[in-house]
Formats: structure tokens, sequence, C-alpha cells
């Protein structure tokens, strides 16, 4: 196709999905928790066996790419994960319905009664890379949410995506709503993605998910609103108090089980009163699981063979099996580094001082902050809004994970009887 092809293919669907996030910005709980439920009994079905078949061929367009281990096991799917991905779906059904929800209703000295109402966005783009998981959360969030989505997936994943739009696209025709509620672009050029974010008028919002890269392209490009997070470079700091059999655990879990996520962790900081104790011994747990370690000199004095991590470094999110460590002089220390080298994504103290935790939640600015737990923790899904749509750093509208509410706005609604102003 050519450039004005694409362009012209692209406003077209996102006019088809505008015309369809009416149809389902009035549609009722059920009906959309019908097409939900069709769809994740189909990704249980024979339909997720060819979603199964698709993504075999993504992964061998993954291999052919150069895509790194950890990046090729972001991208994969067996059965027990596709049947997470419909568990998911499933927990959207669970939930409340934010649309047309009422808050803050009262009566004012001019007579009206005024509140106001929650009501979808409209039209949400979503560009992204090589999770095909993403493909079934943004469809059941927007279409939970009363918004139609324009999907952009990345080419990694393209053949996964194409499958899971198509279940969803027909559990919406089977529901009675319209097949265009979720849009797949069937194309992944840049032209395309260009073609999309200048839909200003039609598109409410863009909201990439993926690398800094790919952030930063849509950000520098968008005429339309854009939530973000550029990186996820996420902190665990050890403080003076920290258990040491709970801050092993949670080390291990936050960097190992999945270290191209997003919320995997990038950076160990470790204060000084218990590096000479701690640090070896949480360096040896981390070169056990092969994960490369990059420290500061203090680091390298106490644990030998670690390179020497510049400020690149602690600025990087690798999504990868690499680890930066600190060490701090105490608290202050800790909260300076994360100031400089934190990206506002999440950020977690292990301590047993009470006072500590809480001044850590307090003052450092980040989406998630927590106390004694894993950074994976920072996940729409284990947070309780059943899944994300992606995670913002923006702070305007939405801060964190982003599911059903932060898909939805709030307009004023006024009620009268003949009042005028005066």
């Amino acid at each position: 196709m050519t450039e004005a092809d694409i362009v012209s293919l692209v406003r077209n669907l996102a006019l088809e999905a505008k015309q369809a996030a009416r149809a389902l910005a009035r549609a009722k709980t059920t009906q959309k928790n019908a097409v939900l439920r069709r769809a994740a009994a189909a990704l249980r079905g024979p339909a997720g066996d060819q979603v199964l078949t698709a993504n075999q061929r993504d992964m061998e367009v993954g291999r052919e790419l150069g895509l790194s281990e950890a990046m090729l096991d972001r991208l994969y799917l067996d059965r027990k994960r596709l049947d997470g991905v419909a568990a998911d779906v499933e927990s959207v059904v669970r939930l409340p319905d934010p649309v047309g929800q009422l808050e803050g209703l009262r009566d004012l000295e001019s007579g009206i009664r005024a509140g106001r109402m929650s009501v979808p966005l409209g039209l949400i783009a979503m560009i992204y890379e090589s999770r095909p998981n993403v493909t079934a959360d943004a469809a059941a969030l927007c279409i939970k949410s009363g918004n139609a989505c324009v999907l952009r997936g990345g080419k990694e994943a393209f053949h996964s995506a194409t499958a899971i739009a198509a279940i969803f696209e027909q559990a919406l025709v089977e529901s009675g709503l319209p097949a265009r509620s979720v849009v797949l672009l069937p194309t992944t050029q840049r032209e395309a993605t260009l073609a999309l974010l200048g839909l200003e008028g039609i598109v409410d919002l863009a909201i990439p998910r993926g690398g800094e890269g790919l952030i930063r392209f849509v950000v520098e490009n968008a005429k339309v609103p854009v939530i973000k997070h550029y990186k996820g470079v996420c902190h665990v700091y050890v403080e003076a108090s920290a258990d040491y059999a709970k801050a092993e655990r949670i080390l291990i879990n936050a960097k190992v089980q999945r270290p191209s996520a997003c919320n995997a962790a990038e950076t160990l900081l470790v204060d000084r009163a218990v590096a000479a104790e701690m640090l070896p011994r949480l360096c040896a747990a981390m070169i056990e699981r092969k994960v490369e370690l990059r420290g500061c000199e203090e680091t390298r004095q106490l644990v030998p063979n670690v390179r020497l991590a510049s400020d690149l470094d602690f600025d990087t999110e690798y999504n990868d099996f690499i680890l930066n460590v600190r060490v701090v002089s105490g608290f202050e220390g800790a909260l300076d580094h994360i100031a400089r080298h934190g990206s506002l994504h999440t950020e977690t103290i292990l301590t047993e001082d009470y006072g500590k935790a809480e001044r850590f939640l307090r003052e450092v600015d980040a989406s998630a902050v927590m106390v004694n737990a894993s950074t994976r923790f920072n996940d729409g899904g284990q947070l309780g809004l059943g899944a994300e749509i992606g995670i913002s750093t923006t702070k305007l509208h939405a801060y964190g994970p982003m599911g059903l509410n932060e898909l939805c706005t709030k307009k004023w609604v006024v009620y009268g009887d003949g009042q005028i102003r005066a």
C-alpha cells in the first residue's frame, strides 16, 4: 500500500470505531459482560488453539529478529498462559461498571442539583509491542468501560494479536454490539502509527505500551492526548533494619521472575550499615540465577568481579538479567538516589522500621510505592483492577495502573426545575 492508502485506511477504520463507541457508551452492563464471557470462553476453546498456532509463527519471527530470551519469553504463549489471559478477561466481568455512576450529587442554593457522572473517554488508540496479552486486556477493559479501541500491535506479536482481536470481534457481533468496537490495524507500518496519532478530533486518547523508544516516538508525533510511561527503572531499597530472608525472597522475585516486565527491579540499593553483611549474600543469590551485576565502587569492594556501573546504567531499564547495585548512606541517600534516577514507576523499601516505611510511602514519588513487597505487584491484576491497559507515570489524569475507572472521565450533570442564574 502507498502512504496515502495507509492514511485513508487508518482514518476510515478509526471513524468506524468512533461510531461504534456511541453504541458501546449506551450498552448495558449485562451486554458488555456477555461479550467478555464469550471472548474468554473462545480463548479457552478451539479459537484459543488458533491463537497458539499464530503465536508459534510470532515466535519464529521473534527469533529471526534477534529478540533476547527475556523478550521471547514476553512474547510466548502456551495453553496455561492463554488460560491466564482468559481469566483476566473474566475478572473484568466481575468488576463494577463505572459508566453512569454519579458522585458528589448535592443541592445548591440556586435550587439546582449538581454532581459528576463517570462516562467513557470515547475512542482509545493502543500502540504496543510484543506482548500478545495486551490485545485481550485492552479490548476487555475498553469494552467494559464503554470505549471503542483501535489497536496497533507490534510486528513481533502481529499474528497472535490478529487471532485474539478476531475473537473479540466475533463476541461483539454475537452480543449485538458493533464489531468495529475493537479494531486491530492490519499493518504494522510506521505510516499507520503516524496516521493514527494524527487523528485529532477522532481519537480521544493514545496509550503507548512498550519500550522507551516506542513511547517517545508516540509522544513526539501525537496530535492527540497521550498517557505514557517512558521506562520502568524500579528500585529495591534494603534499609538497615531489613529482614534478610524477606530481602532475598523479594529481590529474587522482583528481578528474576520476569525481567522483561516494566515492573521488574533494575537497581538494588543497600544501606551502608548492613552492606558488609547483606550485600555479598544478596549478590550471590543473583549470580546463582545468572544475573549480571553492575555496581558502585563500594559494591565492588564487597563483591568481586562486579562490573563498574555508570550513571547511564542507573538510568537504564534493561528488560534483561542485569541488575545495578549501589551502597547508599542511609535512608536519605536512598531517597536521593531514587529522586535522581527513578522513573516514577515503582519503588519498594524493605524495612522493619515503621517510621521509615511511612516516610518512604509519603516522600517517594512513584506511581506505586511499596513496603516489604516485590515491585512486580505494580500491575492492574495484582492491585485488584482485574486487568490493566497500561501504567501511567504522567499523573494526569491517571497515575499507576489504568483499569476501568481510569478509562472513564467525569462530566458535570445538573438537574433543575426551571432555575435561571441570577
